[in-house]
Parts: C-alpha cells; sequence; structure tokens
C-alpha cells in the first residue's frame, strides 16, 4: 500500500474546484481534552515530500513536515471543548470542530475532503468524505498531521497543570496509566464526563 498522493485533488481540479481543503480531526478516543481538527488547503507546486497519517510519523517528523507546510500552506485548527463533547456527543463535537477549523481558512475552500465517512451537517461547503483519508489524500493527511500536534501541544499543557495523569504521553488515551491515575487521583475538570470509564467513576464518589 503506497502512501497517500494528489489523486482525489486532481480529479477535483480537472472539474475546475481549484481551492480544496483537506479536513480531519483528532481526539475521538481519549476520556480528557478537547477534540481538535485542522483544515488544510495545499499549493499543489509545493507539496511537501513525506506526508502521510500523523500516526504513521515519528514526533520529529511530524513537527518537521508541520514546519514546512505553515511556509507553503493554509492551515487552520479548531477545537471543540471537554464540555461540548459532553454535551453533544463525541461524533458531533468531532464534527463541530472540523465545521470551526474550515471556517477558520481566510477564504472559504470551493470543496472538502473530509476524512471518514460522514460529512459535518453544518458544514455549508461542497463536500467528498474519503474512508482513512489520512492515508489516501495528502491534504487530509496535512490536516491530520496539524491537527495531531496541536492537540498533543494542549494536552502538554494541561499536563503542567493536572500532572500524574501522563497527557504528555498518553494525550489523554485511556492508558492503564490513565485509568489507574483516574482512579488514585480522581477527575479534573478536563475528563470527558459522558465517557464510561470517568462516568463510573464519578458514579462512585
Amino acid at each position: 500500500m503506497s502512501g497517500p498522493d494528489y489523486s482525489f485533488e486532481t480529479e477535483l481540479r480537472d472539474r475546475g474546484v481549484m481551492r480544496i481543503a483537506g479536513v480531519d480531526e483528532v481526539g475521538r478516543g481519549p476520556l480528557a481534552g478537547p477534540v481538535t481538527a485542522a483544515a488544510v488547503v495545499l499549493d499543489p507546486a509545493r507539496i511537501p515530500e513525506g506526508l502521510n497519517d500523523s500516526k504513521k510519523l515519528s514526533e520529529k517528523k511530524r513537527v518537521a513536515l508541520l514546519a514546512e507546510l505553515e511556509a507553503c500552506a493554509e492551515i487552520s485548527v479548531a477545537h471543540a471543548s471537554v464540555e461540548e463533547i459532553d454535551e453533544l456527543n463525541i461524533l458531533r463535537a468531532s464534527h463541530l470542530a472540523m465545521e470551526r477549523a474550515v471556517a477558520g481558512l481566510s477564504v472559504p475552500p470551493d470543496h472538502c475532503l473530509i476524512d471518514g465517512n460522514m460529512i459535518p451537517r453544518g458544514l455549508t461547503i461542497p463536500a467528498t468524505t474519503v474512508v482513512k483519508g489520512d492515508a489516501r489524500s495528502v491534504s487530509i493527511s496535512a490536516a491530520s498531521i496539524a491537527a495531531k500536534i496541536a492537540r498533543d501541544t494542549i494536552m502538554r499543557d494541561l499536563e503542567q497543570q493536572f500532572p500524574g495523569y501522563g497527557w504528555a504521553q498518553n494525550a489523554g488515551y485511556p492508558s492503564k496509566s490513565h485509568i489507574s491515575a483516574l482512579q488514585a487521583l480522581g477527575v479534573t475538570p478536563h475528563h470527558r464526563k459522558s465517557f464510561k470509564p470517568v462516568h463510573n467513576i464519578l458514579c462512585k464518589a
């Protein structure tokens, strides 16, 4: 399986659609922290080498690629808060983050390539879903990298305020050490109360 390419974008450009944004989110699975999305419009003449699904890249490689992207692409990052996740549900909140990321671009795109199989219902711009898009479309790969770095940074910052949960390492995902810290230290304001492991601890409290 080769890495992502520009074929989805080329097909759209052949139909006269020029300004294409790749959109991806990160942080659906964690027990803590926001869900983060990014929208990226690449310059077809300057696509950084080595773009791929952010999970397949080392942190060092992600950071290097983001620096390249910042020099030649347009990037918008947005979030949905823990409160919004608990109020809406994680799917709707991740779509809200995507809608906000697209809205944050300086000029609206003509078309969005959305990672996954659902178009956010609040998106007013034509869009195509691409299942496993972060491994198939370079625009979505770029968005996955920008979103992951932004969210990891937030979780590292939150660890400074709430040490002991290992958020710098686990990014809020339900690792063994995170679950045991949750049981030992309790629930923070940054935990998603609608998520079962957190909800169960609150019910026992």
